[in-house]
């Protein structure tokens, strides 16, 4: 398979307190004002170090899917012993006769 020239075009990103505030919601997160003047900071040289990339010559450079030549790296299934019920439910903080018991997660 061969890839003809890709062309990445990085537009300068400024990162402002508003976007800053904005991703904190997103994420859920809350910062003091010192801790996003921070964030915005390295955030900003995240931002640049992208850009730089765009210099890179990756002329005749075929992207990559994978880092390495292996990938989906899965080990043979093999059947190994497991503990009876009685014994798993033996310490269960909470449980009946064939199951555990959990908090309810499901409101109606």
């Amino acid at each position: 398979m061969v890839f003809g020239p890709l062309s990445v075009i990085f537009v300068y990103m400024e990162l402002t307190p508003e976007l800053v505030d904005h991703l904190a919601h997103l994420s859920r997160l809350q910062f003091t004002d010192e801790a996003k003047k921070e964030i915005q900071a390295d955030l900003q040289k995240m931002v640049a170090f992208v850009e730089k990339l765009s210099e890179v010559n990756t002329d005749g450079v075929a992207p990559m899917l994978h880092m390495g030549q292996a990938f989906n790296v899965l080990r043979e299934d093999e059947v190994q012993g497991s503990i009876d019920r009685a014994t798993a439910l033996k310490n269960a903080p909470g449980a009946s006769d064939a199951f555990f018991r959990v908090p309810k997660v499901i409101k109606k």
